[in-house]
């Protein structure tokens, strides 16, 4: 099937699911988040969502929710964010005013699961004019530690702006566009913060952390360093700068859903000068907040929150 194939045509705002068999089913049970159409309220649950944030770690995702609230200035001191998932161990789930907060989990097949969940979820919950945005950390190519990439397209392994979706023992080739749009203005907040470097360039999605990475350090490698550097030179010049494992079915996904989405991640490390982490806990620790902030400042920018909250 090619690329753009399965087109929605969605303008208005709300968000599109393409399964006939979901309007024949009495009750449709999210399992993973151990939530339900007949056991749940979802509009009054989720109808206000305007921004979700999703990323591998469930505490990363709950710490975003804390921060997040505190900057809308919806802290309270004695608040607890309860996982709104807590009857399940896959997921962890958080909410606070129109932020919802998702983990995802580590690799293209967890993400998956929980972005047909989560796409149903707000689509029973009639939410509209969603904003979703996928925060994590990566490997850098060619640019320093610590550098937010803003992905302008996730591409494959070899370089191709697709994920590839086996269904029924067929390949289907799907778009992995994002909202260039979205990108430029989380571009934007970056400069306005000019705390840390943040820029646009091209995500890659493995499959594996280590061969698919072309790392020499996991339990088999049949490659040298040399090969190494040429792939990730090749990789650096179809505009790669850096390497994630979700970002092309998250891009594929978001697209089909008629969902503005955007893919935010800093580097932790130089691939091209290394394969392991050598910087500080602390250094690390503050490296990964930096996609929390970028997003907080662009939320606070479109909700119109003054600096003051």
């Amino acid at each position: 099937m090619p690329l753009g194939e399965e087109k929605n045509g969605m303008c208005d705002g709300s968000i599109y699911v393409n399964n006939p068999h979901l309007d024949s089913m009495q009750e449709d049970i999210l399992y993973h988040f151990n939530l339900g159409t007949s056991t749940h309220d979802l509009p009054k649950m989720f109808m206000d969502v305007k921004f979700v944030c999703v990323g591998g770690s469930p505490w990363r995702m709950k710490a975003f929710t804390e921060y997040i609230a505190k900057e809308l200035g919806l802290m309270d001191p004695n608040a607890e964010y309860p996982n709104i998932c807590a009857g399940t161990d896959r997921y962890a789930m958080y909410k606070v005013g129109p932020v919802l907060c998702v983990s995802h989990g580590m690799g293209i097949p967890s993400i998956a699961i929980m972005l047909h969940e989560l796409i149903k979820l707000l689509y029973h919950a009639r939410c509209t004019d969603v904003t979703l945005v996928r925060i994590g950390t990566s490997g850098g190519i060619g640019i320093k530690p610590g550098t937010v990439v803003v992905t302008k397209q996730s591409v494959d392994a070899m370089f191709q702006p697709r994920h590839e979706q086996i269904i029924l023992g067929k390949p289907v080739m799907r778009s992995t566009e994002l909202d260039g749009e979205l990108a430029n203005d989380l571009l934007q907040c970056g400069k306005e913060l000019a705390e840390f470097e943040t820029i646009i360039g091209n995500t890659m999605c493995t499959l594996d952390f280590y061969e698919g990475q072309a790392r020499l350090d996991g339990a088999f490698c049949s490659y040298s360093e040399d090969d190494k550097q040429h792939y990730l030179a090749e990789a650096y010049a179809a505009g790669v700068r850096n390497i994630e494992m979700e970002s092309s079915v998250f891009a594929a996904m978001c697209k089909l859903s008629n969902i503005r989405a955007a893919v935010v991640c800093v580097t932790l490390l130089d691939r091209q000068k290394g394969d392991q982490l050598t910087s500080s806990h602390e250094v690390l620790n503050n490296y990964q907040q930096r996609p929390q902030v970028l997003l907080g400042h662009y939320i606070k920018k479109q909700l119109n929150v003054s600096k003051s909250s």
